[in-house]
């Protein structure tokens, strides 16, 4: 595709997505995030990744869109999608291993989730190769010496495992059905995510960190009674009176104690960067001992935006005329073992409301952890890549629990069609980068290691 014609479409896509077509309106922080890496365009651009399938720019193989069924997907799976949290929410204590993030899901193909999380690989390997190099900035401002990076040849190599670990889990199912209601939970001592599982269990609500780690700890004023959100302008605002009581009248039938606090939640994320959302802070108002506090626990109301794909998949399954928010409740609930206590959804003023809990034991996987390693980078990203391919294909599993067919279908043409997957992904991944250098020349940006790129 010619390269002013591929500029115009991306203005096209983020008019339509965001609102604010970059290089012609006012700068939105959305794409100037977006612009920093291709990891980070990637992030931010699911609905162009659907345009790009649709429109066969990203070129999926036609065995695995037409012989393999449907099933509840993320919408948008990516390498920092998976992470570690609690079964039931802030209700429960076992903490997983899982797909995290179901903002984008809805009833579509497998190979998009696939796909998506194949391209986030290759890309997650370019940023912190660019990182080590400084040709991108170094968000997590890491100290690199003495660390080495993985190589694109690692990348490839942790997008095949993944794709293997798929089958194999699909197999197992086949074999013994009942393991689609089985979980990651433990790893090897000197496997990549053990550290990072060890991390979330110190931070549940019976762990040792949970009065200074926790998602509670980080943003609740602990000392305070009643509990009220700590003081920080950056990420929290403060309520007017009237909408204060307006939010807490509409939500307050979905949580089971008083709501103690309230704020709007501000710079979050990079694809839902421009969604409305609000922060309740619910628990019990008297607060005896430390003990109590563990009764607390933070719920999410967010402004929900249509899945992705849906815009240029909308004919694929009539379940996906559901709202948005309510799809995501419905997807979320089936793809997940054991979902959120508080998962739900309200219409308020003229828009679709998810109510969900933030996990106290909340820990996502970001490049920098599976990326970087002192010795054997590439074994380390293919640990991650082989449990993302485990528990993504027992989350689709579980799309339809009367049938195997989904799982017999994977297992004859996913290994047929791998190989053609893996280069379509690859080259897409090169689409990537070139189209974030296009949104930098938009946006008049440097794309170089200038720390100085505003990310809040």
């Amino acid at each position: 595709m010619p390269e002013q014609q591929r500029r115009e479409q991306l203005q096209q896509e983020f008019k339509r997505t965001d609102a604010v077509a970059p290089g012609i309106d006012p700068l939105l922080i959305k794409h100037q995030k977006m612009a920093m890496n291709p990891f980070r365009f990637l992030r931010g651009s699911s609905g162009l990744f659907y345009a790009d399938i649709k429109n066969s720019v990203l070129k999926l193989p036609e065995l695995l869109t037409t012989k393999i069924p449907l099933t509840t997907v993320i919408g948008d799976c990516y390498l920092s999608n998976f992470g570690f949290f609690t079964e039931e929410g802030s209700s429960g204590d076992r903490v997983i291993f899982a797909p995290n993030d179901f903002d984008d899901a809805c009833v579509g193909h497998a190979v998009w989730d696939w796909s998506r999380f194949a391209v986030s690989i290759l890309l997650a390997a370019d940023y912190c190769q660019g990182v080590k190099q400084r040709r991108y900035a170094n968000e997590e401002g890491l100290a690199l010496d003495g660390v080495q990076v993985v190589t694109a040849k690692d990348a490839v190599a942790a997008v095949r495992c993944f794709l293997t670990a798929y089958t194999k889990q699909c197999q197992s199912i086949l074999d013994e059905p009942e393991l689609r209601y089985s979980v990651l939970d433990d790893f090897p001592k000197n496997h990549v995510l053990k550290p990072v599982l060890k991390k979330a269990i110190k931070r549940s609500a019976k762990g040792e960190d949970f009065l200074r780690k926790s998602t509670l700890a980080k943003v609740a004023d602990l000392a305070a009674r009643p509990l009220t959100f700590k003081q920080d302008p950056v990420k929290f605002s403060r309520l007017s009176e009237e909408l204060y009581k307006e939010v807490e009248f509409t939500f307050r039938p979905y949580v089971s104690d008083d709501i103690l606090d309230i704020v709007t939640r501000q710079g979050a994320g990079t694809g839902s960067l421009n969604m409305q959302r609000y922060y309740l802070l619910v628990g019990p108002k008297d607060i005896h001992s430390e003990e109590d506090l563990a009764l607390c626990h933070l719920i999410e109301a967010k402004q929900q935006r249509d899945s992705a794909p849906l815009y240029f998949f909308q004919d694929l399954s009539p379940i996906n005329r559901l709202n948005a928010a309510h799809l995501t409740v419905d997807c979320q609930r089936l793809m997940q073992r054991r979902p959120d206590l508080v998962l739900d959804e309200h219409y308020w003023n003229g828009a679709h409301y998810l109510v969900r809990s933030l996990h106290h034991a909340n820990v996502d996987v970001d490049p920098e952890d599976v990326c970087f390693a002192e010795k054997a980078p590439g074994e380390e990203l293919a640990e991650y890549a082989e449990a993302c391919g485990r528990t993504l294909a027992l989350s689709h599993s579980r799309g339809d629990r009367r049938s195997l067919r989904f799982e017999q279908a994977v297992v004859k043409y996913l290994p047929k069609a791998t190989n053609e997957l893996v280069q379509a992904c690859i080259d897409y991944a090169e689409q990537q980068k070139t189209d974030c250098e296009l949104l930098g020349q938009l946006l008049g940006q440097n794309l170089g290691s200038d720390p100085q790129i505003e990310t809040a």
